[in-house]
């Protein structure tokens, strides 16, 4: 995978096909530790201990249109890959959560890529799905949840023009403000 949001779409897709109708990206980016951390959290189906050994394996894949599965091995790769470190925790009927810590600085660390854009198309077109997405940098951050857009927009569907272009604007927005702060944070410091 090219960049990190090409992770983050190809695990939450794997928690879709896995019946997730709840999914949580939280994302930690703490530049004194030179850390950027992935957790995903989903409600879906889970793995028994069988299962949960196998997920890394590239050759193993619970899909029957598809006999590989390469999404959480280069996930898990690309950790390693920056000294950086992967964890996969799941319960059957409960859930699984994916956590990835990568060592920014480090010369095999992907690119962030569209964040934003990941974010904003898989909240915006997986209608009857719910998102939670937090984003801290530094101790500074924010959150974008889907079902409060749905509440306090009287669950139009999120993927009506304006309401789809709105996301994807706070989002970027959010993240521009994130991003800029801490950076002036570190020039005062």
């Amino acid at each position: 995978m090219k960049t990190l949001s090409y992770h983050i779409l190809d695990i939450v897709q794997n928690s879709l096909s896995a019946g997730a109708d709840l999914v949580e990206i939280s994302i930690h980016e703490n530049d004194n530790k030179g850390l950027f951390t992935i957790v995903i959290t989903d409600n879906g189906k889970g793995m028994d201990h069988h299962t949960l050994k196998k997920a890394i394996d590239p050759y193993f894949s619970t899909r029957k249109e598809r006999k590989i599965g390469l999404g959480l091995s280069l996930l898990k790769q690309n950790t390693e890959q920056t000294n950086g470190s992967f964890s996969i925790d799941s319960t059957p009927g409960k859930g699984t959560r994916v956590k990835a810590e990568f060592v920014k600085d480090h010369i095999d660390c992907p690119a962030i890529g569209d964040l934003a854009g990941t974010i904003h198309q898989l909240m915006v077109y997986n209608s009857g799905k719910d998102f939670v997405y937090r984003h801290n940098k530094n101790g500074a951050g924010f959150e974008v949840d889907s079902r409060q857009i749905k509440e306090v927009l009287d669950h139009l569907p999120l993927y009506y023009p304006e309401i789809s272009r709105y996301i994807e604007e706070m989002i970027r927005e959010n993240l521009k403000e994130l991003w800029e702060g801490a950076n002036a944070v570190d020039e005062h410091s």
